[in-house]
């Protein structure tokens, strides 16, 4: 005798897409701000290797050409 009626069942329903639908917008925020965090980070970077370049500081180059692979590993290119 636990049957719910229709309109309960609609509701249900109802419910359960919304939460669906916040769960995918929650899930796509989180992946643009990762990605304009990463574009920001590696931004900075090569700003800073251009000027190791123009400075000729092999070591600097060097250390920050690693640190240009690691975000590039986590970019996924």
């Amino acid at each position: 005798m636990n049957e719910k009626s229709y309109t309960e069942l609609m509701k249900i329903g109802a419910m359960k897409r919304q939460r669906r639908e916040n769960f995918v917008q929650e899930l796509y925020i989180d992946m643009l701000l990762s990605e304009i965090q990463l574009t920001v980070e590696k931004e900075k970077l090569l700003k800073k290797i251009d000027c190791a370049i123009d400075h000729r500081d092999k070591k600097d180059f060097y250390f920050l050409s690693k640190q240009l692979i690691e975000i590039n590993k986590r970019f996924g290119t």
